[in-house]
């Protein structure tokens, strides 16, 4: 079955992706849990989504406690990450960073404020490290919120 950038599908023993794009000799490049693979067309079966069955629209839940999450039509644009320890904010920038990626957004913006610099500096540590980034930047406006190409 030929499956088209935008589906969402199942990865033999890896799990539910988003198809990114469609190679030649029957590969995909998918997005899976923030990362980005080429599989074969056999490794991949189409993935059943729920919320459409249902004819109902989910509001994302913040990964982590305390994640204040901005909510606009289906996928959340921002996260803040006030108040949160390094660890718990990486570990919220990566579940709202798979969120966005399988809702197909194309910039989302993290909000780490400006004072102290572990926040930010974790941040940008761990966008580096991760494939399906194409690049950040901190806002002109804000130097408090950091920018995230998808």
């Amino acid at each position: 079955m030929p499956f088209n950038p935008g589906d969402h599908v199942i990865v033999a023993n890896f799990g539910k992706a988003v198809v990114r794009e469609v190679r030649n000799g029957g590969r995909y490049l998918v997005d899976l849990k923030g990362r980005a693979m080429v599989v074969a067309a056999a490794q991949l079966k189409p993935a059943e989504d729920r919320k459409r069955q249902r004819g109902s629209a989910r509001v994302a839940q913040p990964a982590i406690a305390g994640a204040n999450v901005v909510v606009r039509t289906g996928a959340a644009p921002s996260i803040d990450l006030h108040g949160m320890t390094t660890d718990d904010a990486v570990a919220a920038v990566d579940a709202f960073l798979n969120d966005a990626i399988l809702a197909s957004l194309d910039e989302v913006r993290i909000i780490h404020g400006r004072s102290g610099g572990r926040l930010k500096a974790a941040v940008h540590a761990r966008l580096r490290r991760l494939a399906a980034i194409r690049g950040f930047r901190l806002d002109p406006a804000n130097p408090g919120v950091t920018i995230v190409s998808l």
